[in-house]
């Protein structure tokens, strides 16, 4: 069973960046898809951006093409990151990483989230 655990949040000014990483343990990621949420409280979880494991291909929606980027890394330890640049107060949020396997429609497996907080 795969274990994800984030981090990297915090309290940012309008316009700062943030890196978040999300650590997997418990088995190898290879023919798995990882992804980043977020969710403001009251509203449904919005995805972000996507990434395949073993190739590395990544997907972006509208809430993130231009100003994130998501990558991972596989030398040494598995993790996954979220580069944010110029955040928003509107990018307030808890933000979570999860995983699927491939051929699954749905992520069922999820990190417990870090909050970011973007204020002046």
């Amino acid at each position: 069973q795969v274990q994800l655990v984030e981090s990297g949040g915090g309290l940012v000014q309008p316009g700062d960046s943030l890196r978040l990483s999300c650590a997997a343990s418990g088995r190898p990621l290879s023919g798995f898809t990882l992804a980043w949420f977020r969710q403001v409280p009251g509203k449904e979880r919005e995805l972000l951006a996507t990434i395949t494991w073993s190739a590395g291909r990544t997907f972006y929606t509208d809430s993130a093409q231009g100003r994130f980027t998501i990558s991972r890394q596989k030398v040494h330890q598995s993790t996954m990151d979220l580069q944010m640049n110029g955040l928003k107060p509107e990018d307030t949020a808890i933000y979570y990483c999860a995983a699927r396997p491939y051929g699954v429609s749905t992520f069922t497996i999820w990190g417990q989230g870090t909050q970011v907080t973007v204020s002046s």
